[in-house]
């Protein structure tokens, strides 16, 4: 197999003439990243070509497409995107670039610890079942951590639009794998399918194994949605969540039980959540006491990876290099990482800040 080992050229920094410090420096951790959506653009195109895989010209020429899920209709053209994308992995080897890569990537963008997403259904049928399929990620992300010389952790998900016994089997599929590479138990898909109460005793069974919890929830669907997440489903961790903002009750519960949202503010604006980078209320999340990790979703279809999630909230609603830097340091704290890791990353941060800024100096 031949990789690059070189990440794309960057093209989600703020630009500015005011003096900062340099993004990809501070040290971060990236929470929301899943699988297939991880994958560089450039490699979708490669392996596409390989196999005469005919893509959309929304994810060659337009890329990165125009989504929007305001409705069913536009979620299912953003899930078949996502699903044309998944058709070009077809051999370990594909998975095991597709890893490294974004692996490199995060390494490149300051992450030092990375817990990647994946629903081992939606890959099983070409690579032997969940289980063989499993193990092969799970040992893909501890060569790739090794060798981008980061942190990483694996997080199973289940499909919301699929049966909840099927979210029973995958989370006693990742039970098994509990302190053996897979770290976490997630939720994900359209939000607005599904009854969540029903997915209740997949988590009981990641819970009982001593899994994180990251479900899923208050994107698409507001606060109600959040307090039913918090209610039967136990997360430590909210994947989005951002709608919590529209209820102070809702935020106050989410501060109080220390449940961080994974905040994805490209892929919010992308997916219609809200119109500009500048209403994601990161400052009301924060200010109401609740951690921020942010992620980026699908950079396969959102076109901005770790990085330029930072980079917009300095541009589009001027954070300063101390709140980008408290942002950060939320990420480390909320993360599956090992202490060790998350003591020498905050510490860090702290040196982060402690560098002068770029252009200080005239």
């Amino acid at each position: 197999m031949s990789v690059d080992a070189s990440p794309p050229p960057r093209t989600d920094q703020a630009v500015s003439t005011l003096p900062f410090r340099p993004i990809a420096a501070l040290p971060k951790a990236h929470l929301h990243l899943h699988f297939t959506g991880s994958m560089r653009h450039a490699t979708l195109l490669e392996l596409a070509e390989r196999d005469g895989i005919r893509l959309p010209a929304s994810l060659t020429d337009e890329w990165p497409p125009e989504l929007s899920t305001a409705d069913e209709k536009g979620w299912f053209r953003f899930q078949r995107l996502y699903d044309v994308a998944r058709s070009v992995l077809r051999t370990e080897d594909d998975v095991r670039r597709l890893v490294l890569e974004a692996a490199q990537d995060d390494a490149a963008d300051g992450s030092v610890w990375t817990e990647i997403q994946v629903d081992p259904s939606g890959y099983g049928a070409r690579f032997g079942g969940i289980t063989a399929f499993t193990d092969l990620v799970i040992d893909a992300v501890r060569d790739a951590g090794q060798r981008a010389g980061i942190g990483m952790g694996l997080v199973v998900a289940a499909n919301r639009t699929r049966h909840p016994l099927d979210a029973r089997t995958l989370a006693r599929l990742s039970a098994q794998y509990a302190g053996r590479g897979v770290i976490g138990f997630g939720l994900s898909n359209d939000e607005r399918r599904g009854d969540t109460a029903s997915f209740a005793p997949a988590f009981a069974i990641a819970e009982r194994a001593g899994l994180r919890l990251v479900p899923h929830g208050g994107e698409l669907r507001g606060p109600d949605h959040v307090t039913q997440c918090l209610d039967h489903l136990h997360p430590d961790r909210l994947g989005h969540g951002v709608r919590a903002a529209e209820d102070e009750a809702v935020l106050g519960r989410l501060a109080e039980e220390g449940v961080a949202l994974e905040v994805c503010p490209t892929s919010n604006v992308s997916l219609g959540v809200y119109a500009t980078l500048e209403e994601v209320p990161v400052r009301t999340l924060t200010a109401a006491g609740v951690d921020v990790a942010l992620g980026s979703d699908d950079p396969l279809l959102f076109g901005s990876r770790l990085a330029g999630q930072y980079a917009v909230l300095r541009a589009a609603q001027d954070f300063t290099d101390q709140e980008l830097a408290e942002l950060a340091r939320m990420s480390i704290r909320s993360s599956c990482a090992p202490g060790d890791v998350v003591a020498e990353a905050l510490r860090d941060v702290d040196a982060w800040l402690a560098t002068e800024p770029e252009g200080a100096r005239s």
